[in-house]
Order: C-alpha cells, then sequence, then structure tokens
C-alpha cells in the first residue's frame, strides 16, 4: 500500500485535469451512502468529532474519507481538522493507498466550485472576488482561474492583514492579485465571487450584485451559518453540489427554504444534472447565478483515483 503526502496529492491534482475527473465521476454511477459521525468526547475540553464518508464505483475502487475535528488542539497548536483517505480494490478489496486528507479535500472542493463554474459563470470572466483568506482561498482562486480567463483578483478578509498577506504570495506580473477592505465596491466590480468563510451572519448582498454575475458559496456549512442574504437567493438562478447535502446542511439554502422565500423545486439543477446535460446552465449573458458547494464523497474519490494514477 502507497502512503502519498500532501505536497504529492497537490502536484498531482492540477486542476484542469481534477475538474475533468470530477466531471467525468458526476456523469457515473458512484455510491455515496450517508456519513457516519460520531462524538468523541474530550474530558476538560470540547468534543470532538469523528467523521466517515465512504463512496464506491462498481468494478473500479472503494474508498472512505476518516477526519476527525478536535476543537481542543488550538490549545496544542496543531490543525483542529486531521484525516487520511483510504481508497481500495473493489473487486478485491486490497489497500491500494492511503492519502492525505486535507490536501485531497482543499483540491476537490475548488475543483468542484471550478466545475459549477464551468457551466454558470460567464465564459469572459475576468475579475474574481475571494471572500475568505483561510486554507481554500488560494485554492479556489486557482481553479477558477482554470476554467474562466481570470486574470484579476482581489481578496477581503475580516483581517486585512492576513488578505494583504496571501495576495502578495499569489500575485504574479500575468496575474494580478490585491487585497481589499471595500467589499461592497469588490463585489460590484466582480464577475465571480467565491466565498470561503465560517461567516454566521450573510456578507454578500442582492443589491451588490451586476448582471452577470456568478457567485459561488463554499463556507456557511451548517444550517446556522450564510454568507449570502435573502435578495440574493431572489435575485439569482439557484444550482447546488448534491440536492440532499444542500437541503439539509447548507444555511444558505436551508435558511430561505424555512423562510418560504426558496421551494425545493427553485433549484435549477445540481451537478450531476449539469454533467449529464439535464440541466442547462447559464442561460444568458446578464443572468446572475449562484452555486452551493457542500461537498460529496463521490468528490474524494474521483481525486483519489486521480491522484493513484498519477503518483
Amino acid at each position: 500500500m502507497r502512503i502519498i503526502a500532501a505536497n504529492e496529492v497537490q502536484a498531482a491534482l492540477d486542476f484542469p485535469a481534477l475538474v475533468e475527473a470530477l466531471r467525468d465521476g458526476f456523469r457515473r454511477e458512484v455510491a455515496t451512502p450517508p456519513r457516519h459521525r460520531h462524538v468523541l468526547e474530550h474530558p476538560g475540553e470540547p468534543d470532538g468529532t469523528l467523521l466517515m464518508m465512504p463512496a464506491w464505483q462498481a468494478g473500479r475502487h472503494v474508498g472512505v474519507k476518516i477526519v476527525t475535528v478536535t476543537p481542543g488542539n488550538a490549545e496544542r497548536a496543531l490543525p483542529a481538522v486531521m484525516g487520511v483517505y483510504l481508497l481500495n480494490s473493489f473487486r478485491t478489496g486490497q489497500p491500494i493507498a492511503l492519502i492525505d486528507g486535507p490536501m485531497l479535500t482543499l483540491r476537490r472542493t475548488a475543483a468542484a466550485s471550478a466545475l459549477a463554474a464551468s457551466y454558470l459563470a460567464r465564459q469572459d470572466a475576468e475579475r474574481l472576488l475571494m471572500v475568505g483568506t483561510g486554507a481554500l482561498a488560494p485554492h479556489l482562486i486557482q481553479a477558477h482561474a482554470a476554467v474562466r480567463p481570470i486574470c484579476n483578483v482581489l481578496i477581503w478578509g475580516r483581517t486585512p492583514a492576513k488578505a494583504a498577506k496571501l495576495a502578495k504570495a499569489l500575485n504574479r506580473r500575468d496575474f494580478r492579485v490585491d487585497h481589499t477592505e471595500d467589499l461592497e465596491g469588490a463585489a460590484r466590480g466582480a464577475h465571480v465571487i467565491s466565498c470561503a468563510t465560517l461567516s454566521r451572519d450573510p456578507l454578500i448582498r442582492g443589491d451588490w450584485l451586476q448582471p452577470g454575475t456568478h457567485l459561488d458559496l463554499v463556507g456557511a456549512f451548517t444550517p446556522e451559518m450564510r454568507e449570502s442574504d435573502d435578495e440574493v437567493i431572489e435575485r439569482a438562478r439557484v444550482f447546488v453540489d448534491t440536492r440532499p447535502g444542500a437541503l439539509s446542511e447548507a444555511g444558505d439554502i436551508v435558511q430561505p427554504l424555512a423562510s418560504g422565500l426558496l421551494k425545493e423545486q427553485d433549484i435549477a439543477g445540481d451537478l450531476f444534472e449539469l454533467t449529464r446535460g439535464e440541466r442547462a446552465g447559464r442561460r444568458f449573458y446578464n443572468q446572475i447565478t449562484l452555486f452551493k458547494s457542500v461537498g460529496t464523497a463521490l468528490e474524494d474519490l474521483a481525486a483519489a483515483q486521480l491522484v493513484v494514477e498519477r503518483v
């Protein structure tokens, strides 16, 4: 069994190839049972969580991502989220590879947003606003630039110094990246807005969005969290990665559903329907589109399969 480290995962999963691997994965029949969640009691500190996310493709592979979330690690100068991905042969069950879980998750999450943008963002989209400065931010910037001619990026974060540091690290002569403290102004000028935050209150306002904007919502992964307001939902054509996940976990979808602002039938499509040509993506140039991502084990499996092919 091979052990594949984070740097090898990142090198193997270039975004053009990974986006196509996900596109192919959503078109195929892949089993994705509900994920398993267990509470890990830690006396004297917050409880942890054990997550297990299985998926398999008949005749090829069966895999499971095993993740621990340990809030108390903040006091130990360790990441709160750790994990691995185990990929096995479907036919024999033999373990093939143990893959770094955090990097696999970062790359496949960003690639899923780029996959959606390949159907929903304008073909001429050049200006990207990245809202959030966490671990996902640089991967989302790179992923969107892999499917659209992005050449001007602004980064906004609650801590301006972090946004400035990230912008300096990514800026190139042919790929301009800068930071901003003017979220509204940056949103009004963006062709694509990507959000990856832990916000519990809306950050992006519907009256900021110009005709033709594509909004990519990656954070706010619980029903209590939210990155967009009700006017965004009213103005946008809404898409999700998977309907079951979005309808149960995503605050940007769950809250408008609960208030009656959004109905299930108002969700225009998911990644299965987009990749299979069952639903149209962007219908016209000035349309505002929204994609809400919560993640699925299918994406982990497709990414892990590509890693073992290339490493």
